[in-house]
């Protein structure tokens, strides 16, 4: 596989008034073109900020060899503003960058028509469900039609039915445009579902405690993939390794 990002002999420091805070300890991953990813740890072990340095958000120490890529990055929250139509806040990366030609606004207006969100091209984000938003929040990402697409907790504001429908929906957009994904979640049974990589960091300072290969094809049946012997095995191994 084509590796695009490489996470070498990563570290990242807060410094208090009091003493220095050693959040992120000699960190190393791959991402393949492709790849799934899903990061899972304690709270407070360095999650969001792995997703934050690997967007260019935060200083660190260490390298990130990055092979001619864009990334988009998605928040826990769908920021969508509340008064602008779908199509606009769908839009707004594009005039931030003065990327917004007919063929790109064009580009965008097929994504909202072929996910399912045709009829809200011109509401406002008020008139969306939650996971309607959230489709459309992944939809501003694609705009600028990123190589890879970082997730921060993306369903936590879900109730649980919602989660688990639109966890499905976000990984089928993102495999259809062929895009790689590295992901942000508590949840272990989200992260067995939505990839083929888990990450899982130990308590800080945090490390890289196991890389899990998720060898087995789950299929789109979330329930059933969730009491599946292969699933369980996952999820224990995880479990263990998080509460250790």
């Amino acid at each position: 596989m084509n590796t695009i990002l490489e996470i070498k002999d990563l570290y990242k420091n807060y410094q208090t008034i009091e003493k220095e805070i050693i959040v992120l300890h000699n960190i190393n991953f791959k991402v393949n073109e492709g790849d799934f990813i899903s990061i899972v740890g304690p709270s407070g072990a360095g999650k969001s900020t792995l997703l934050s340095i690997i967007a260019g958000l935060e200083d660190y120490k260490g390298k990130i060899i990055k092979n001619d890529i864009t990334i988009g990055y998605m928040l826990q929250k769908d920021y969508l503003m509340p008064y602008l139509t779908i199509l606009d806040n769908c839009l707004l990366g594009l005039k931030i960058n003065k990327k917004c030609k007919k063929d790109n606004i064009k580009r965008v207006k097929d994504l909202l028509i072929k996910y399912g969100l045709e009829d809200y091209i011109y509401s406002y984000p008020d008139d969306l469900s939650g996971g309607q938003r959230q489709r459309a929040a992944l939809i501003r990402t694609l705009a600028l039609n990123p190589d890879i697409l970082l997730l921060d907790e993306p369903f936590s504001a879900l109730d649980y039915q919602t989660r688990l429908n639109i966890s499905k929906d976000i990984k089928n957009i993102i495999k259809n445009e062929k895009k790689t994904l590295i992901m942000v979640t508590h949840d272990i049974s989200e992260a067995i579902n939505m990839s083929n990589k888990v990450i899982v960091l130990s308590n800080t300072p945090s490390s890289i405690k196991a890389i899990y290969k998720i060898d087995y094809d789950f299929d789109d049946d979330i329930i059933k993939n969730r009491t599946s012997k292969e699933f369980m095995e996952y999820y224990s191994r995880i479990w263990r390794d998080l509460n250790d």
